[in-house]
């Protein structure tokens, strides 16, 4: 009971405190309003309220945020109705509000005016200071900085300069950017607007479009103009924050951490009010340091190249996997236009129509040889007068042969030998498409995996450049020394070429696929993504075969089945197969089929056109020949000795059967390990996904905190660049994951001579329908 007093008067004492807590009621003033600028002024009213904290309770009256709408007269109504209501504070934002309150002179309540003018405007503006009660708060940027930006990017001569007809009403716009024109050797072109449609009618003849103004835009109407300067392939800029160029601007030279200094310092002038602290005494001007971001999207959708040399000091919103492509391609529609128009494919396809040719080569051996013949003689007059009529001075005659092979081993065993031979080529044909369909599909995960490397190192570029604005930070404050900069910048650098590397990498993913489809090679492709149950993915069970895998029980016989599989589909097999039978074909034919004869038809028929001369007549003892007749014979020829050509043939055949049963059981024992290889690193994968999600889980979570550590002087720049390249592996090994799984199963299914996304339904299920009644027998 002894302390009772003690706790008493404390509590008095704290209660007494609050009680003398005074209450602040802050009004706005806005040039206009719209759910981004309230969004943002519930921004700024947090900041004010935790940046105050206990010094006193601020309040923000709803009916206390008043608007103008561009009117002066309404401004400066707005003004004198907050200074004659219970408003302490007034803060006011926008050109109008600016031109208007800057010219009181003098100010009851105290008035914190702040905005964005550009540093060739501010050349023209007074900036007012000491004065009791007022302060305006501006954030400097540069026009020509801007523009000269632009051109950089995109090289324009003719620039539209989008503004608020209010700020022409109010601020020398016109004659400034005149003054940039001549001294960039510009032609620039002011579109004054009061509403969106006013833009939009006024953007022709012009090449590139820089955005004065358009802050009170809301998003959706600076999507639109975004939509519509990408149609008309017109690069921009804006004066604004970062957010209209993740609405679809190219790029801007200002980013979030602007407007976050911006709200600090308002709040800390509220806070120096609730102090007691006189308002002219603060400083007006806020210094900003300049960003480069550019939308990667936008860029690519108006086929612009970003320079290299930009991209150590730019940022970038947007997403670099999203291409702008004139063919997109799915997995399955890759796999089957390779087929149709890979050029090797077809090289090997004219392979199989000459070994067609071979084939009716052989075949015509049985089709009859017919020929025709016509003869013009002269005979010595004095050899035809004894030739009784034999040999006539001048005659003309013609013949027609036939030739019928009717029976011949070799001819047989030819057409037999070369059917096989065509058999084989299209089992090599089918091997090939086997192997292009895998070399394409593998192609395309490897597109897969370079986009999300381009994406992870575009990421691991804008984390350094954070790293390094936290080390200059801490630099300056005198908590970390210079080498933390120089090393980050040193890591920029690298970071940056790894970047530019991986833009050529993906390019080059993108030239084997184009190669490999037969389209030119410049052509703009992508690539959808490849995830499990998802897709085209979400109806064949790719994730379930891995859990199948994944199960030692089930996995032997699964193996054994695949590998039977593999062996029934293999097209080295079938192909060795009809070699073989093309070899044993061969080998009958220099044995025993040596001593078969060989049948063959003649036949021919003569006739004799025209004699005359000396001779022509047969004497009257001689009968007269007939003008036409013919001749008709079997021939019948068995070879009995021929060098020993035959026994050598046939010793020849011997060899190449058994040199092809050997290639036989080695493609064999190759399949059987393929299939055993592809299962063990699906296993592999399928670990894989799993840990590499809890690997990039924890690296982010350590590189979080190693940032805040290292923010506070905490932990060293190893740890912190440790924590960074340990998080990169982390997402690259997550990103690739999926796609290695994936891609492993390919590599299966080329073992197993089948493609399960090429298969229909029914072939899909006779495929299962097999594994059960294998290991039903197997059991």
């Amino acid at each position: 009971m002894r302390h009772f007093p003690s706790i008493f008067i404390a509590l008095c004492i704290t209660a007494f405190s609050f009680g003398q807590t005074k209450t602040y009621k802050i009004g706005y003033l806005l040039d206009k309003n719209s759910t981004e600028i309230e969004g943002l002024l519930k921004e700024l009213s947090n900041e004010i309220s935790a940046v105050v904290g206990e010094d006193a309770i601020i309040e923000f009256p709803q009916n206390n945020m008043l608007v103008n709408n561009f009117d002066t007269t309404i401004a400066l109504n707005n003004y004198n109705t907050l200074v004659q209501n219970d408003t302490n504070i007034i803060i006011a934002f926008g050109i109008v509000n600016n031109a208007v309150i800057s010219k009181i002179g003098t100010y009851e309540k105290p008035t914190i005016v702040f905005g964005a003018l550009s540093e060739e405007l501010l050349k023209d503006q007074t900036l007012v200071s000491n004065i009791k009660n007022y302060t305006s708060i501006v954030t400097s940027q540069s026009y020509t900085e801007d523009i000269k930006l632009l051109q950089k990017l995109s090289n324009p001569k003719k620039i539209g300069v989008i503004v608020e007809k209010a700020f022409t009403d109010n601020l020398p716009i016109a004659k400034t950017f005149d003054d940039i024109g001549r001294a960039l050797d510009l032609e620039m072109r002011l579109i004054t607007f009061e509403n969106y449609s006013d833009i939009i009618a006024s953007l022709e003849d012009i090449d590139a479009v820089y955005l004065a103004g358009g802050f009170y835009l809301s998003d959706s109407e600076m999507q639109q103009l975004a939509n519509v300067l990408i149609e008309k392939k017109l690069p921009s800029f804006t004066s604004n924050p970062v957010k209209d160029v993740m609405n679809g601007i190219l790029a801007t030279n200002h980013d979030q951490s602007e407007l976050n200094q911006f709200f600090r310092r308002i709040a800390l002038t509220v806070e120096s009010v609730v102090n007691g602290d006189d308002l002219s005494t603060l400083s007006t001007k806020l210094e900003s340091k300049s960003t480069l971001t550019v939308n990667y999207n936008t860029a690519e959708k108006i086929g612009l190249p970003l320079k290299y040399s930009l991209i150590a000091s730019t940022s970038f919103v947007g997403n670099p996997k999203e291409i702008v492509a004139d063919k997109t391609y799915t997995l399955v529609s890759v796999m089957q236009e390779v087929i149709a128009k890979n050029l090797e494919l077809q090289t090997i396809e004219k392979d199989i129509s000459l070994t067609q040719k071979d084939l009716q080569l052989a075949k015509s051996d049985y089709l009859p040889d017919i020929s025709a013949g016509a003869t013009g003689t002269y005979v010595d007059p004095e050899l035809a007068e004894v030739s009784n009529g034999q040999n006539p001075e001048v005659s003309t005659s013609g013949n027609v042969t036939l030739q019928q092979t009717i029976f011949s081993e070799a001819a047989n065993a030819n057409i037999s030998i070369q059917k096989s031979l065509r058999d084989a080529q299209q089992e090599k044909y089918n091997s090939e498409v086997l192997n292009t369909v895998f070399n394409t599909a593998t192609a395309y995960f490897t597109a897969l995996i370079l986009k999300a490397n381009l994406s992870i190192q575009n990421q691991n570029l804008e984390l350094t450049k954070y790293n390094l604005k936290i080390a200059t930070e801490n630099y300056e404050a005198g908590q970390a020394g210079k080498s933390d900069v120089l090393r980050f910048k040193s890591e920029m650098a690298q970071n940056t070429q790894q970047m530019v590397e991986a833009i050529n990498q993906l390019e080059q993913g993108y030239y084997t696929l184009n190669q490999l489809l037969n389209n030119p090679i410049d052509t703009k492709i992508d690539v959808e993504e490849a995830e499990l149950q998802k897709g085209i993915f979400s109806n064949y069970n790719y994730e379930q075969l891995g859990q199948f895998l994944d199960d030692p029980t089930l996995r032997i016989p699964f193996v054994k089945f695949l590998v039977q599989e593999a062996i029934a589909n293999a097209p080295e097999l079938k192909a060795l197969d009809y070699n073989l039978k093309a070899t044993e074909r061969s080998e009958r034919l220099f044995g025993a089929g040596r001593f078969l004869p060989t049948l063959a038809l003649q036949g021919q028929y003569n006739y004799e056109f025209s004699r005359s001369g000396a001779g022509a007549n047969f004497p009257q003892t001689f009968p007269a020949l007939p003008d036409g007749y013919y001749t008709v014979g079997l021939n019948v020829s068995i070879p009995i000795f021929n060098q020993n050509k035959q026994n050598i043939n046939k010793q020849i055949a011997s060899i190449q059967k058994e040199q092809i049963e050997i290639s036989k059981d080695n493609v064999t024992l190759n399949i059987e390990k393929n299939i055993n290889d592809a299962v063990l690193e699906l296993i592999n994968q399928v670990s894989n996904i799993q840990l590499s999600k809890v690997f990039e889980e924890t690296a982010k979570e350590a590189l979080d905190l190693t940032q805040t550590s290292y923010a506070n002087g905490a932990v060293n720049i190893v740890q912190l660049l440790d924590a960074q390249n340990n998080y990169l592996q982390a997402q690259l090994a997550s990103a690739n994951a999926t796609y290695n799984y994936l891609q492993g199963s390919m590599q299966l299914e080329r073992s197993l001579g089948l493609f399960f996304l090429l298969q229909d339904e029914s072939e899909r299920q006779a495929f299962i329908q097999r594994f059960l009644e294998f290991t039903q027998n197997n059991d």
